[in-house]
């Protein structure tokens, strides 16, 4: 531990803070990390992090300090009981719509239909908390069902919204990157958080709007084979398509291509029939042959549903049904793959309301070069939270 003013720190004399007595009883003092602390309406500081168990899978432990150089162990807030993968790094534990989340992202995940995949995935828990019962867990679910999100953490803005940012990564993914890419990893949007029906919502910071240009709309297009539409196209952009049936025959699938030219693509297709959204990445510019493509679950709708769609030359992120779920996967195609084309098996109808995302207003003249602009226009959209 160190104190200081946020540019000099000298280490703290009573270092190490905490040590293996205060573990609970077969906690590991190896796997012992990621700490997110927070201070409580009456000046006390609470502390999650994550362990291993005497079994070898994760749980978050609970500390509370009075002044925020002693602590003390409260409690197991929730355990793995090798349910959910193995350790449990990254913890999050916070109040949200009269209920208590604790989110956190296990490593060695069994997959579990589709909800949750092999690997390094997220989990969210809900339930109910208070000091005398600790967390009691009532449901669980993905946090996001993409290729690249991991480690999601949250804070609370000074109007109340608790707002979430991940890095846009996984450790299975980390090394994938083209050898000529002159930057490393990125994070997602800042998410508004919200419960609904027990489930968590996030949908895109509200900042986002005022980055906003050039709006696009197309209302009532009928979709029978492969279509592209004026004005739609782009790699930095925010896009809202809404799809339903025409006439009494349901479609049997839609597909959004964006990103696209003659060599790559990005495809994000909708079965109504299996309500399931399905991401793919394969012809999306990455050099290895790692996971590339990933299906989830949707609330049934007859067919109608609601992608919104934003895309920061490298990265992709869709939020289906107004946050219901959210997917998202880092893309190296080149930046002058920027079509954009809707496809129906069947007929369909689709609105499309499109908005070019202008991040480098306020930093004109910053460093050329696609990689420099890549990473420039990700750092400038993480700052939104602040606007």
């Amino acid at each position: 531990m160190a104190i200081g003013d946020g540019v000099n720190y000298e280490k703290w004399g009573g270092n190490p803070i905490l040590d293996g007595k205060d573990l609970p009883e077969g906690g590991s003092t190896i796997d012992f990390r990621d700490p997110k602390l927070w201070r409580d309406l009456d000046g006390t500081f609470y502390a999650v992090i994550g362990n291993r168990t005497a079994d070898s899978s994760g749980a978050i432990l609970l500390y509370q300090s009075r002044d925020g150089l002693k602590w003390e162990f409260l409690r197991t807030l929730d355990r793995c009981c090798n349910q959910y993968g193995k350790m449990w790094e990254c913890p999050d534990f916070f109040p949200l719509d009269g209920r208590q989340i604790l989110i956190t992202s296990p490593q060695d995940m069994k997959p579990v239909g589709l909800e949750f995949h092999a690997g390094n995935g997220t989990l969210c828990l809900i339930g109910d908390y208070d000091s005398e019962t600790g967390f009691v867990r009532q449901s669980a679910q993905a946090i996001d069902y993409g290729l690249d999100f991991y480690a999601p953490q949250t804070l609370e803005a000074p109007d109340g919204r608790r707002i979430m940012i991940a890095w846009m990564q996984n450790w299975d993914t980390v090394g994938a990157k083209p050898y000529n890419c002159r930057w490393f990893s990125q994070m997602t949007l800042p998410r508004e958080l919200s419960l609904e029906n027990g489930r968590l919502i996030q949908n895109p910071v509200r900042e986002l709007e005022t980055y906003r240009t050039r709006r696009v709309v197309h209302q009532n297009i009928p979709v029978c084979g492969e279509i592209n539409l004026p004005g739609v196209r782009g790699r930095v952009l925010d896009m809202t398509v809404s799809v339903r049936p025409t006439g009494s025959e349901r479609y049997r699938w839609f597909r959004i291509r964006v990103a696209k030219d003659g060599e790559h693509e990005t495809i994000i297709r909708y079965r109504p029939d299996q309500g399931t959204v399905k991401l793919d990445r394969i012809r999306s510019g990455l050099p290895r042959d790692i996971v590339h493509t990933r299906s989830f679950l949707v609330r049934p709708g007859d067919g109608e549903i609601k992608l919104r769609i934003v895309l920061d030359r490298c990265s992709l992120e869709v939020f289906v049904n107004d946050g219901e779920q959210a997917a998202s996967a880092v893309i190296y195609t080149r930046q002058e793959a920027d079509a954009i084309t809707f496809e129906a098996g069947g007929a369909a109808m689709m609105d499309v309301e499109k908005y070019d995302l202008d991040f480098d207003r306020r930093t004109k003249g910053s460093a050329g070069g696609s990689c420099a602009r890549e990473s420039s226009s990700t750092n400038q959209r993480r700052q939104t939270t602040s606007a």
